[in-house]
């Protein structure tokens, strides 16, 4: 990840876990910010809308899972 954030993004026929490997990242899902540090997880339900913010960075790991 880098500092520039992420867009909205939407994924309707899978969950999606995130795991902050390394760095420090606010996550948003529908409104609510979310504060990761190195180790955290985070799982986004399908058709639940998301960003990575602005200031985030570090290693980010995505697993999708139907």
């Amino acid at each position: 990840m880098d500092v520039q954030g992420t867009p909205y993004e939407v994924h309707s026929e899978f969950d999606e876990a995130l795991v902050l490997i390394d760095g420090q990242m606010h996550l948003e899902v529908e409104g609510e910010v979310i504060a990761m540090g190195a180790g955290d997880l985070h799982i986004v339900p399908a058709g639940k809308q998301h960003r990575v913010l602005e200031g985030s960075h570090g290693t980010l790991l995505l697993v999708d899972a139907p």
